[in-house]
């Protein structure tokens, strides 16, 4: 099987070009490809007319349009899948859900296609192994995290600087959003390696490996 795998930013390409092949071994093949921020999705399901900014949802109609066409033309021998992985942020997850299905459903032909949304961000999936967190950075504040709910909706990535960055939230805000993404690449890059598939408590992440492994299995 080959996964091309949608994310919506750099941090969470690097998470995931580590994280892949300790799901799926390395009997498969796959390419993380990172946009420039999750965006919208457009309007009546629309394309958008900006394709050169490369936001993911404003640009999802276009993207699985073409990897339909593209997947329709591989011989028979060859397998491919299309798999989304978003934050869910503020998003009603059951209409975003029907939203996606939507303009999956609007290709003709359909590529073989997962949604993996983060509940609430990314980083739940570092914080569902805390194990992994602690061998990363082993001064992270336990009190902060001892105060965190599995995929609760509870401002995830201000957690986990709470617990990881000197002044928490409130100072990295202070530098800016380019600083916040500098620092969440960070995180990715080094907890990432410690993180064992098998033993995390999101539950998010655990429907994330489940999908790649069951298209991994047919």
């Amino acid at each position: 099987m080959h996964f091309e795998i949608l994310v919506e930013d750099q941090s969470g390409k690097k998470a995931l070009d580590i994280l892949v092949p300790k799901i799926i071994g390395h009997d498969h093949t796959f390419i993380v490809r990172s946009y420039k921020g999750i965006g919208h999705i457009p309007k009546n399901m629309k394309d958008s007319h900006d394709a050169s900014k490369r936001i993911l949802l404003n640009n999802l109609p276009k993207i699985l349009k073409g990897y339909g066409k593209t997947f329709a033309g591989y011989s028979a021998g060859y397998r491919a899948a299309v798999v989304l992985v978003c934050d869910l942020d503020d998003r009603c997850l059951k209409k975003f859900r029907l939203d996606l299905l939507g303009i999956l459903d609007a290709c003709n032909p359909r590529p073989e296609t997962r949604f993996c949304i983060a509940i609430e961000e990314g980083e739940a999936w570092f914080l569902g192994d805390l194990s992994a967190l602690k061998m990363a950075y082993p001064n992270a504040k336990d009190n902060v995290l001892a105060t965190y709910v599995n995929d609760s909706i509870c401002c995830t990535w201000e957690k986990l600087a709470d617990a990881l960055y000197p002044g928490g939230s409130t100072k990295l805000s202070e530098h800016g959003w380019q600083t916040v993404g500098k620092i969440k690449g960070e995180w990715a890059q080094r907890i990432t390696p410690h993180m064992d598939p098998d033993n995390n408590n999101s539950p998010s992440f655990c429907y994330f490996r489940k999908k790649l492994r069951e298209l991994a299995s047919e």
